[in-house]
C-alpha cells in the first residue's frame, strides 16, 4: 500500500469519526490515489488533480467540480503534514450546477419499470426482486435514494409500516409512514432476503445477491439501463447510460402529486405545506415550495389558487 493510500485511509477514518458517512468521497478518492499511483506520484499536484477529475468525457461540468472538490478537501488535510502536496483552488472548474427540470413519472411509467426490474437477470433471481421493490417504494414513499439504501433491519418496522430515517441531509432524523402496499412488498422482500442469506454478513435492508450493501452508483446505474429498456432514456454514446429520469425523480414525482391533489381539492396548500416539508425531511419549508415553481402544471394551478383568495377573485 502506497503512502498515500495510507494517508487516504486515515483520512476517511477521522472523516467517519466526526459523523460524516463519507461513502462515495471514499471510493472516488481511492480511484484518485489509483490514478497517482499509476502516474509514479506520491504527493498530490494541481495538475493531476485537474487532469484526473476531468478524465469522463460524457458527464457535465458539475461532475468535475464535485470530483475536484473531494480531492480538494483530501489535499488540504493532508497538506499539515507533508508540504509538497498542493491544494487546487476554489472554482478550478466553473461547476455551478443548474437545476433540471424534474421528470414527472406517470403511473404507467412507474408500472413499466417495476415490470422491467423484474426481467434484471441474476443467478439466484435476487436482483430483480431488488429493484423492482425499491423502484416500488421510491415511487410511494418520496424519501431520498440515498435514504432508502442506507435503511437497516433496526429501521426497518414492517408491522407497523414506519420507516426510520436517520441523520440523513440535514442532519435530521424521521419517521415515515408508507403506504400499506409498499408495507407488504417490503415484507415479501424481507422474507426472500432471508432465505437466501439466513446470516447476513451487513444490517442493510437492501442488498445485492451476494448478500451485500448496494453500491449507490451500481443503482444509479442499473436504474438508467432499466430506463433506457422501456424508452425513457436515450442510449448514450460510447456506451454510457445516456441521459434521461433519475431516481431521484421518484421524490418529486411524489411530492407534486401530492400538491396537485392538494390544489384540486382546494386545500389551504400554504397551510398544509409544511407537513409535507416535514415528511420529505426538507430543512426549510422553501425547499418544497420549488415543486411549484418547478412544475408547469403545478405553478398554473398555484396561480389559479391565490387569484381565488384574491378580494373579488373567482372562487
Amino acid at each position: 500500500m502506497s503512502t498515500l493510500s495510507d494517508a487516504l485511509v486515515q483520512y476517511v477514518a477521522i472523516r467517519r469519526a466526526l459523523g460524516t458517512k463519507l461513502q462515495e468521497p471514499a471510493r472516488t478518492l481511492g480511484q484518485f490515489v489509483d490514478f497517482l499511483d499509476s502516474q509514479g506520484m506520491e504527493f498530490i499536484t494541481t495538475e493531476l488533480a485537474l487532469r484526473w477529475a476531468m478524465q469522463p468525457n460524457d458527464v457535465q461540468r458539475a461532475t468535475w467540480a464535485r470530483r475536484l472538490s473531494m480531492v480538494r478537501r483530501f489535499a488540504a488535510w493532508l497538506s499539515a503534514t507533508d508540504s509538497r502536496t498542493q491544494v487546487p483552488p476554489h472554482r478550478l472548474i466553473d461547476g455551478r450546477r443548474r437545476r433540471n427540470p424534474p421528470h414527472i413519472f406517470t403511473n404507467n411509467e412507474v408500472k413499466q419499470l417495476m415490470v422491467e426490474a423484474s426481467r434484471l437477470h441474476s443467478p439466484k433471481r435476487f436482483r430483480a426482486h431488488t429493484y423492482k421493490t425499491l423502484i416500488g417504494l421510491l415511487a410511494t414513499s418520496g424519501l431520498r435514494p440515498g435514504e432508502v439504501l442506507t435503511l437497516a433491519h433496526p429501521d426497518v418496522d414492517l408491522q407497523s409500516g414506519i420507516l426510520l430515517i436517520r441523520e440523513t441531509k440535514f442532519g435530521k432524523s424521521r419517521f415515515v409512514p408508507i403506504h400499506e402496499s409498499a408495507r407488504m412488498a417490503l415484507m415479501r422482500y424481507a422474507k426472500r432476503r432471508n432465505e437466501l442469506e439466513p446470516r447476513p454478513e451487513t444490517e442493510a435492508f437492501f442488498v445485492s445477491e451476494t448478500g451485500l450493501p448496494l453500491h449507490a452508483c451500481t443503482v444509479r446505474r442499473t436504474f438508467a439501463k432499466i430506463s433506457r429498456a422501456v424508452g425513457l432514456r436515450a442510449p448514450g454514446m460510447r456506451g454510457k447510460v445516456g441521459r434521461g429520469p433519475r431516481l431521484q425523480d421518484f421524490r418529486h414525482t411524489f411530492a407534486t402529486r401530492k400538491l396537485i391533489e392538494w390544489y384540486q381539492a382546494g386545500m389551504d396548500v400554504e397551510r398544509e405545506l409544511p407537513r409535507l416539508s416535514t415528511y420529505l425531511g426538507h430543512s426549510d419549508v422553501t425547499h418544497t415550495y420549488w415543486y411549484i415553481s418547478a412544475v408547469p402544471e403545478l405553478l398554473q394551478l398555484a396561480t389559479k389558487y391565490l387569484i381565488g383568495r384574491r378580494p373579488g377573485g373567482a372562487k
